[in-house]
């Protein structure tokens, strides 16, 4: 590629670096060949670079630019260790946790596990507090509550992993010099969006290492978990970096004004009638017609694509929220007005459908009735105390604790010898088990096998297992030559069963919050506008709701892009999430809004 002057000065620079840029602006790709320069002149035996961030999306993207940038040498991509914050964060932690006094052995406790964990404490308080004190008193129960998992049990969540590493390397020199010696240099992708226990890891770092760090100011769209606005100026002060701005830069979405349009969002101010490559679409504030505009626009350009790219396309539906998400994945597969479905991946929350396939794990397992309905109920009970996450529901822990009543109920009458009664939701559970203990003739195949139980589950009477097969199909672990299908084949192979069905299912999803060999997302994908960030597409197409009007009540603004459409709404957080998304699109980004209560964000331009 042809370096601008500003990727120049990055490649001469011998000092702490910031990098500034918008999207697209070749921050990333700049700081591989930085990476690569480094480990052909600088390093000495033993030691790599470390590229860090955030995303697994973006973390998989980094690794297949350095794989396919033909200026770096086979032998300095080896070099070049890219990780998640979290992964990194957690190799720390495996091999010195025990300093904070956590156990020798340390398990992930993986957020569905911890949603299950904290539900009872969450749920005795409002959903909301109500003043930042409630707040502030909130999260410090569920943290003592984190740290005694950790200390008495040797289960640590995400949440603890930045805060005590921080502590570990405040404290320890020895440590700090071991991280300095394997990596004198580390670069900090999408530093802006560090959090106060984050930058504190950072700081200790930069003591022994070289920092090269990496910021668009207008892409912190992550105030709300702790990002800070003054990020950038703590940088500057601590290290003295030398600063470079390749904010003119767009290499992305070149010869368009994909990137001139998502800037002026920020101000506000139009300096153009019409962008290149942006197209604003109003369709009719209506249900059917809504998403039949929708779909229809999904039609043509996976056209376009298709026309121009072949099978190697890419296609995001970004949305405002995740219950938006949902009900478009499930018009995309039964459009209105006979139209045709549309194939796609739904990038939806995990933790229901992780939850639910532990359930399919358990049921592919060779064991018999008596000793299973226990353990199943358990899973069940788990499925419904976790699906939720970090905001469980009043319903679904009601939901939980009637099922374990109902299966203490059949536990008990049974050691009398008395039937369950004929009513009870749990003869619905037993007949599905019962379909799938003695007609289901399991064949080798992890992904027909796995299929079958979950058609089962949920073509049975029981609404509890229809829900828990429904979740399930959001997953995408089982594809053809993934390690998850391999390490199931291979437990058939070895055993003549799925012996390890359920404990292979929880270590892929263990490894799937740490992996950085996934694929780049391709076809069409859906998804919340907040989980668009780090990634990029061929195209975006943007959807937001229509507004609804009760007969003789003002109209209600659900699944917005400005929350309410409200333009006191319009914050710098609401602006910055809209460009972001915006930016997404490498060739076109079509926006829709509804034509009757467009988007604020969108008045005066055609």
């Amino acid at each position: 590629m042809e370096l601008t002057d500003g990727q120049k000065e990055v490649m001469r620079s011998n000092s702490p670096l910031l990098v500034i840029g918008g999207p697209g602006s070749g921050k990333t790709t700049i700081s591989i060949l930085k990476a690569a320069q480094i480990a052909r002149d600088e390093l000495k035996p033993g030691q790599k670079i470390l590229f860090l961030s955030f995303a697994r999306a973006t973390v998989s993207r980094v690794v297949e630019a350095i794989e396919t940038e033909q200026d770096v040498s086979r032998q300095d991509k080896r070099l070049i260790d890219v990780e998640t914050y979290h992964a990194f964060f957690w190799r720390v932690l495996k091999t010195h946790g025990y300093l904070m006094g956590f156990p020798r052995k340390l398990e992930l406790l993986a957020p569905p596990a911890e949603a299950i964990a904290l539900s009872a404490l969450r749920l005795k308080h409002p959903k909301k507090p109500a003043t930042e004190e409630e707040k502030q008193h909130l999260l410090r129960e569920e943290n003592i509550y984190r740290l005694n998992l950790a200390k008495n049990e040797g289960q640590i969540c995400f949440d603890l992993f930045a805060p005590s590493v921080a502590t570990l390397l405040e404290g320890s020199e020895r440590i700090r010099k071991l991280i300095g010696l394997m990596y004198p240099v580390i670069i900090l992708d999408e530093f802006q969006d560090t959090n106060v226990d984050q930058w504190r890891v950072v700081k200790a770092l930069g003591q022994t290492c070289r920092l090269i760090a990496l910021a668009d100011p207008e892409q912190r769209i992550y105030d709300w978990i702790g990002a800070d606005p003054e990020r950038l100026d703590h940088f500057r002060t601590t290290f003295g970096p030398q600063e470079i701005d390749l904010n003119d830069d767009n290499h992305r979405s070149a010869g368009t004004d994909i990137a001139k349009f998502g800037n002026d969002i920020l101000t506000g101010r139009f300096r153009q009638c019409s962008y290149n490559g942006v197209e604003i679409v109003r369709y009719p504030p209506y249900p059917d017609p809504a998403m039949s505009k929708l779909v229809s626009e999904i039609y043509k350009a996976r056209k376009r694509l298709f026309n121009e790219n072949g099978s190697n396309w890419s296609l995001a539906i970004l949305v405002p929220t995740k219950r938006l998400t949902r009900q478009v994945s499930e018009a995309l597969l039964k459009p209105p007005a006979g139209m045709q479905p549309i194939p796609h991946i739904a990038s939806i929350e995990m933790e229901a459908a992780i939850l639910g396939a532990e359930i399919i794990a358990f049921l592919m397992q060779p064991s018999e009735y008596q000793d299973q309905l226990e353990d199943l109920i358990a899973l069940m009970v788990n499925f419904y105390r976790g699906k939720n996450g970090d905001k469980p529901t009043k319903s679904a822990l009601e939901e939980a604790n009637k099922l374990q009543t109902q299966f203490l109920d059949y536990r008990e009458r049974a050691q009398r010898g008395q039937t369950i009664k004929a009513n009870s939701p749990l003869v619905k559970t037993l007949s599905t088990l019962a379909h799938i203990r003695d007609e289901i003739q399991f064949s080798g195949n992890p992904d027909e096998d796995w299929k079958s139980v979950r058609n089962a589950l949920e073509k049975g009477k029981c609404k509890r297992l229809n829900e828990i097969a429904k979740e399930a199909r959001n997953l995408r672990l089982l594809g053809r030559g993934t390690n998850f299908r391999q390490t199931l084949g291979e437990d058939w192979l070895e055993n003549g069963s799925y012996l390890n069905a359920l404990k292979i299912t929880k270590e892929a999803f263990i490894q799937e919050h740490f992996s950085s060999n996934s694929k780049p997302e391709s076809g069409v994908v859906v998804m919340n506008m907040h989980k668009a960030k780090g990634k990029q597409f061929d195209e975006v197409i943007m959807f937001e709701k229509w507004p609804v009007k009760p007969k003789g009540q003002p109209a209600i603004h659900t699944d917005r892009y400005v929350r309410g459409n409200s333009p006191d709404a319009a914050d710098s957080q609401t602006l910055q999430n809209f460009r972001v998304s915006i930016t997404r699109g490498k060739q076109r980004t079509t926006i829709l809004t509804p034509s009757v209560g467009e988007c604020v964000l969108l008045k005066g331009i055609n």
